[in-house]
């Protein structure tokens, strides 16, 4: 039986839905403990792994949990299912909702340097630190999500559940179509004329609009990595023109951008566009202004952010002489808008790409971004070492580079760190 994630909610319509807690009770005496059957398949609904709600029931009840083996989820004691599933309520208002839209389209994240908590919607893009100070807040800082218990357990098990469908996807696509193809025939002999009436003829165009829309989109994939990012290009380009450079996207637009970026298969280098279109001298500014959009394209995907601080490099070429040397105020507002990590950061100022703005202006931006750096690395307890090398060389789309015959300010000039 399915009851709503939300269980304010009232709707039978409601679209989250989530299995009701099945607890089974065990044992007797000072041994007597409650399994959660289907905690696996709840937490899936949550997007949450198994063992943050199952710590939420032993937090509020006072009672040891754990989980074996076979992937059961125990709370000690005698517990029945009701009484869980109320519990459980308390979870999801804590850590699923969205504080803005109360959707559970929410992604979990743990900034062990900061020592918090955070949420992004990807609904509607809110983001939000939790400030819960409870037992499950330590445990979750200790254990993040893609380093929890039975995480690996699961991906592997994911993996062959996944080959597996594959294999049956294949058998049954066969069959149908061998079904479709007998199916066919006996209609050209039943029935050789089509369908004039009006409900046959919308039918016939939506399947043909359809199979249009298919067929433009494996076309489009077969296109080279730069004739797609002008396909985006031209996208996004259309819906600045349609709300005018000063505004910001609402969220219909930031998901509609997203879902093209992913049908072209552009995702991480969609960001080069976005920074190209949106960013110029007013860089700071536009970072507060479009944060929503660039922590979807960003948001725990390192790649993409390394495609950012290479659209940023190249921004800071196009306008050197006004932006040289806010280079590190740009940095720390990306930083402070959770749009950059720190680690990404510290991995970039480790290597210059040369080839993206070229020798001599790839030392100056890093050189001007020495005291931030300074700073993020005196902040962070661990040592960021490693560093993933990539020599591709990426250029924007449709930019012409103009070359700036004025100086930039003289470098020794050391940047105020109390005013990052």
């Amino acid at each position: 039986m399915s009851v709503n994630v939300n269980r304010g909610l009232k709707d039978d319509f409601y679209r989250y839905k989530m299995p009701k807690i099945i607890a089974k009770v065990e044992g007797k005496g000072n041994g007597i403990k409650t399994v959660i059957v289907n905690m696996v398949e709840v937490a899936k609904a949550l997007n949450r792994p198994p063992m943050y709600p199952t710590k939420f029931f032993g937090t509020v009840l006072g009672a040891q949990t754990n989980f074996d083996k076979n992937e059961r989820y125990i709370v000690n004691g005698s517990h029945d299912s009701s009484k869980l599933q109320d519990i459980l309520d308390t979870f999801i208002q804590k850590y699923v909702l969205c504080a803005s839209c109360k959707n559970p389209e929410t992604d979990l994240h743990v900034s062990t340097k900061r020592q918090q908590i955070s949420t992004t919607c990807k609904a509607c893009g809110h983001f939000e630190i939790l400030n819960h100070r409870d037992k499950l807040s330590a445990y979750i800082m200790k254990c993040p999500p893609n380093e929890s218990a039975t995480n690996g357990k699961e991906s592997k098990k994911n993996k062959k559940n996944k080959e597996k469908n594959k294999d049956q996807d294949a058998e049954n696509s066969d069959e149908l179509n061998e079904n479709n193809d007998t199916l066919n025939k006996n209609d050209d002999d039943d029935d050789w004329c089509e369908d004039t009436n009006e409900d046959a003829v919308a039918k016939r165009m939506n399947e043909l609009s359809s199979g249009v829309n298919r067929l433009m989109t494996c076309n489009d994939l077969e296109k080279s990595s730069e004739e797609r990012l002008q396909l985006f290009f031209e996208f996004v380009k259309k819906k600045i023109d349609e709300i005018g450079n000063n505004n910001c996207f609402d969220l219909n637009t930031q998901k509609e951008i997203l879902l093209e970026a992913e049908r072209l298969e552009l995702k991480d280098k969609a960001v080069l566009v976005l920074c190209e279109l949106i960013f110029n001298e007013n860089i700071i500014q536009q970072i507060k202004q479009h944060r929503t959009l660039f922590i979807r394209f960003c948001a725990d995907k390192p790649k993409a952010q390394k495609y950012l601080l290479r659209g940023f490099e190249l921004t800071v070429k196009e306008n050197e002489q006004k932006l040289l040397s806010k280079v590190s105020h740009i940095l720390k507002e990306f930083y402070d808008c959770d749009i950059l990590d720190e680690k990404v950061i510290l991995e970039w100022s480790e290597k210059q790409y040369k080839k993206t703005v070229g020798k001599e202006l790839a030392e100056k931006i890093h050189q001007i971004a020495t005291p931030f750096i300074k700073w993020l690395k005196e902040a962070d307890e661990e040592d960021s070492s490693e560093e993933e090398s990539d020599n591709d060389a990426v250029v924007f789309t449709q930019r012409t580079i103009k070359e700036e015959n004025n100086k930039p300010k003289d470098l020794d000039d050391d940047l105020d760190i109390d005013a990052i």
